[in-house]
């Protein structure tokens, strides 16, 4: 990749939300991780689905059958963002449901005494669904985290590993500060014994490309809210491994065919369909920035190449932002910023604490003033609240980049920091 330069004003330019203000100031979004904005193309889709397609499944009629021709086109766009096929692509509500949905149906081929590994680095929508399995005799535990990086334990994952694991719950980017785990080396490990893997790439698939065959996972779930499109959930679940579970549905024991046997009642086509025009969007940054990337794309062909390539667009301009980031919040004395040092694999977020200040005045102070963060402990609950225990100071203040950010929204967020600890 050599000069390489975002074309950031036609990005800009795909984003209504980049209007608008805020007590007379310009609107930082720099709230990603919590969900992106949404193109126009996005909108226009599911405007179209509803104006021109709208109808249930399975019908002889005309929109009946466009519907079921959206969702059928729809895998393969996402097939083509996971890299896998068709028939293991997933739709349902969001991924914390989806992977309830999925716990269950694991449960219905589980006896007491089975083991599941979860982590303590983890997002409760992959906690959660597997902690609830406890009710009914299964032991689940949890993989530590080492507290100066913000890492995964794999000595620990491997201690807690046995013969008695049937599935392990994974994140491959922590959504408390951005960590990225090397989930193949854990998947790996999880397979020697027979344990089923289940990779959260929430937090992930916004910032890199995927390739659910590379890393060899069972299952992978995401969210397009988070990478521009509606609130809907998509799970990858490996033809085989979704052909032995008997899945929680509404035909209780109708349980021939993947990926249908996980999708309860009608789908939200037109989310899916708005979910269609995300990843187009993605591979629209693509083809206009493929130059640059040749090389690392020259394996791949038509709609997986673009794709990738936009994902490796969009993480090369985010991670010149976040160095700047890093940079400037760890000039500010009394300022932790929590996560792997320089060079350990992580994502463009940046989440930190000030000794003596409440996070949530933070972010009060830079949302009145257009810069929109979060703060808490973003259902990353174990990391933040019992691990680190952040509570008292309202857990750490998260700034996370999108492809909509600019330089100077960067200078912006430093500046007020600054300001904040300078004058509160």
């Amino acid at each position: 990749m050599k000069n390489f330069k975002f074309d950031i004003d036609y990005v800009r330019e795909q984003f209504p939300a980049m209007a608008k203000t805020v007590n007379g100031f310009s609107a930082a979004f720099l709230d990603g991780p919590g969900g992106t904005q949404v193109p126009k193309r996005v909108l226009s889709g599911i405007e179209d689905y509803l104006y021109m397609k709208n109808a249930n499944a399975g019908g002889s009629f005309v929109t009946s059958r466009q519907s079921d021709g959206m969702v059928e086109d729809a895998r393969r766009v996402f097939a083509d963002f996971l890299g896998c096929h068709e028939d293991e692509v997933v739709f349902g509500e969001n991924t914390s449901t989806i992977n309830f949905k999925l716990a269950f149906g694991f449960l219905r081929g589980l006896e007491a005494g089975d083991e599941i590994l979860i982590t303590d680095i983890d997002h409760e929508g992959n906690r959660s669904p597997y902690r609830t399995l406890e009710d009914f005799g299964i032991v689940v535990k949890s993989v530590k985290i080492n507290t100066d990086t913000i890492t995964l334990d794999f000595d620990d994952f491997c201690e807690k590993l046995s013969n008695k694991t049937k599935i392990v719950a994974v994140n491959w980017a922590a959504n408390s500060c951005g960590t990225i785990t090397d989930v193949k080396k854990v998947i790996e490990k999880a397979h020697e014994y027979g344990a089923v893997t289940v990779v959260d790439a929430v937090h992930y698939a916004p910032h890199k490309p995927i390739d659910v065959k590379e890393i060899g996972t069972d299952v992978l779930l995401c969210s397009s809210y988070k990478f521009f499109g509606p609130h809907l959930g998509i799970m990858y679940i490996k033809k085989g491994t979704g052909e032995k579970i008997t899945s929680a549905r509404v035909m209780a024991y109708d349980n021939e065919l993947t990926p249908f046997k996980f999708e309860t009642g009608t789908l939200a086509m037109e989310l899916i369909q708005g979910a269609c025009e995300a990843v187009h969007f993605i591979a629209d940054i693509g083809k206009r920035h493929l130059s640059y990337f040749e090389d690392e794309v020259k394996a791949l062909r038509g709609r997986r190449k673009e794709i990738v390539t936009g994902m490796l667009a969009i993480d090369a301009y985010e991670e010149e932002l976040a160095q700047v980031l890093r940079q400037g919040l760890s000039e500010i004395k009394g300022l932790k910023i929590y996560g792997p040092g320089e060079g350990h694999p992580r994502t463009s977020t940046v989440s930190f604490n000030i000794e003596g200040f409440h996070m949530q005045k933070l972010a009060e102070y830079m949302g009145d003033r257009g810069i929109f963060v979060w703060d808490g402990d973003y259902y990353a609950i174990q990391t933040i609240r019992n691990v680190l225990n952040l509570v008292e100071t309202g857990g750490l203040l998260r700034i996370g980049l999108a492809p909509y950010n600019i330089m100077e929204d960067i200078h912006r967020a430093i500046k007020v920091v600054k300001d904040f600890v300078s004058v509160v």
